[in-house]
């Protein structure tokens, strides 16, 4: 029986356009039985498995200007940019439900990458096997520079994105031989070498691999695009991302491009849903409703 493996990028606001894509799944019923999210993609694998449709559109369209959610004078307090208690406690508990009951009752593999703050390396949690996923996720999040390191199962850690940007290898290495990725970047997108050497060191002088890591972090993400593009070409692989390049940023604001990114990434999806079932629906590992 092959496996099939469901990846999802970060990018912060970016991550509107993996919500348009997951939200016609779902209305589809397509779920997948191994997902793996890094940084926004995590947040997003949240509210897929717990069969919430709208709901990860709902939060960062209505929240984008609360300066509950986002707050530059938090930043400079040393409280970080995103407000995480308000995130990860008011939203889900009182504002915008997650489905607690339904998302511990799902039968999905659900994989969240973090960044070891002490090696700079990345730390995979999964769903019912680690202490705390939701806590991971907020981990998975949680940006350098603007964000507070979370601990967890003894690590401090920070945003998934550092280390494992797009956890393609890590879907394979857990057998999936046929992945569904959703990027953030449209096609022939590669990143820069990073200019904050200087920023890094002076913010993080006790962590010199995860200094190392930060300012390495483009390199894995092209080479990992690399390797992705490459699978494309062997149809080892089905890869939905925006057709254009975006001038949306990690921490967007205008709500216009944000809506016009989440329906750009549901018309993806529909348009190429017949295409993506001729690729799947030969497996045994997934149901198509």
């Amino acid at each position: 029986m092959k496996k099939i493996g469901l990846v999802l990028e970060g990018g912060g606001m970016r991550g509107l356009y993996t919500s348009g894509v997951l939200d016609y799944f779902m209305e589809k019923e397509l779920y997948f039985p191994y997902v793996i999210g890094v940084s926004a993609g995590a947040c997003n694998a949240l509210s897929y498995i717990s069969r919430q449709p709208g709901r990860s559109h709902n939060i960062n369209i209505n929240y984008a200007n609360d300066p509950r959610y986002i707050n530059y004078t938090n930043l400079l307090k040393g409280e970080g940019l995103f407000n995480m208690e308000f995130a990860f406690n008011d939203i889900p508990d009182y504002l915008i439900p997650f489905d607690y009951e339904r998302f511990e009752q799902a039968s999905e593999r659900l994989i969240i990458p973090a960044t070891d703050c002490e090696t700079g390396k990345a730390v995979y949690f999964e769903k019912n096997k680690c202490e705390d996923i939701i806590t991971a996720v907020k981990a998975s999040s949680s940006m350098p520079f603007v964000s507070k390191m979370v601990y967890l199962e003894g690590y401090q850690l920070l945003d998934g994105g550092i280390a494992d940007p797009i956890p393609i290898a890590k879907s394979v290495e857990d057998g999936n031989s046929i992945n569904v990725v959703i990027l953030t970047r449209d096609k022939g997108y590669r990143k820069s070498p990073s200019v904050l050497h200087k920023l890094a060191r002076t913010k993080y002088p006790k962590n010199n691999e995860l200094t190392e890591a930060i300012c390495t972090s483009y390199q894995i993400y092209n080479d990992t695009l690399d390797y992705i593009e490459k699978m494309e070409e062997g149809n080892e692989i089905f890869v939905l991302r925006p057709s254009r390049s975006t001038e949306i940023h990690r921490v967007e604001r205008d709500v216009d491009k944000l809506e016009n990114l989440y329906m750009e990434g549901y018309q993806d999806a529909k348009k190429k849903f017949a295409e993506l079932e001729m690729n799947i629906t030969s497996l045994d590992s997934i149901t198509l409703t």
